[in-house]
């Protein structure tokens, strides 16, 4: 991308700081005179941690890892996060997109396959400008955009040509869910039109003769208690709306963390059988490539 071209995209994406729009939320704070709304972040990169990660999907992983970097904070709610110290506790230190720059050629340097972007939606102008500093540097690896599926259609457009790998969760299906437990009434559809901008971009998940990914989408879905998720209308939506062979990771891991004990319903891991069932869900529905499962 020619200079003046990204200039201009890194001028779009700081602008849309000013009366902050960034994702769905629109809070409407000048985040760059230091105002924070619901992602309680400024202007600047705050980063949780760096390194090689090896419990990500295999095509991410490969033989040196996924070179992860957790962003502090979210602009997401969910009351049973995982990460929670990290998203809700804002666990992590403010730093300058020049180290931000630095981490990314660090985590190349150790040999990772890709930079794996955790939670970066309320950073994405910081984000932007420090993969450019770094790609001036030598970045080579793909960028990928690993996120809670919540995103402003008119954010990711302009990372489009950026961003080779997206990798959205969708985490509900029903307003009353996303609103009770992500605090988030319009999720659902906001995650329908981020996933198929994102697949406008990029595609299906194209991997190489090393088994590692290079471009496209790859989706994540958690299975959650009694249903919550609602896993066969996520999966249809996905064979239907998108492409069935979009690369799924349907994750079995839930476990009760941060405020999910308040909540009968979410109090316990999901057993087998439900899990069972979301797979056979997506084969159902005709989707052909589930992280994990031979189809």
């Amino acid at each position: 991308m020619k200079v003046e071209l990204r200039e201009k995209r890194i001028e779009e994406l700081y602008s849309l700081l000013r009366e902050c729009r960034l994702c769905p939320r629109n809070c409407k704070v000048n985040r760059l005179e230091g105002k924070k709304g619901f992602c309680r972040t400024g202007s600047k990169p705050v980063v949780s941690s760096w390194g090689p990660h090896f419990g990500e999907e295999r095509p991410l992983v490969g033989r040196h890892g996924s070179g992860t970097i957790f962003f502090t904070h979210c602009n997401l709610g969910c009351l049973y996060c995982q990460n929670w110290t990290i998203s809700h506790l804002g666990e992590g230190e403010e730093t300058t997109v020049e180290r931000l720059a630095n981490i990314m050629l660090m985590l190349q340097a150790e040999g990772c396959h890709n930079i794996n972007l955790v939670t970066p939606t309320h950073q994405t102008p910081m984000i932007v400008e420090a993969i450019y500093i770094a790609r001036d540097r030598g970045l080579e690896i793909p960028i990928v955009y690993n996120c809670g599926g919540y995103e402003s259609v008119e954010t990711l457009r302009l990372l489009e040509g950026i961003i080779e790998i997206y990798m959205p969760d969708i985490k509900y299906m029903s307003k009353e869910f996303s609103k009770k437990y992500s605090l988030a009434p319009d999720y659902p559809e906001i995650v329908r039109a981020a996933i198929k901008e994102m697949h406008r971009q990029v595609g299906d998940l194209i991997i190489d003769k090393r088994g590692i990914a290079v471009k496209g989408l790859l989706v994540r879905h958690l299975v959650l208690p009694n249903n919550i998720a609602g896993t066969e209308e996520v999966v249809r939506f996905i064979a239907e709306e998108i492409s069935k062979d979009t690369y799924i990771n349907i994750m079995d891991q839930y476990r009760p963390c941060y405020r999910a004990f308040e909540f009968p319903e979410l109090s316990r891991r999901i057993t087998p059988e439900e899990y069972d069932s979301a797979i056979r869900a997506a084969l159902k529905a005709g989707l052909k490539r589930i992280d994990g499962v031979t189809v």
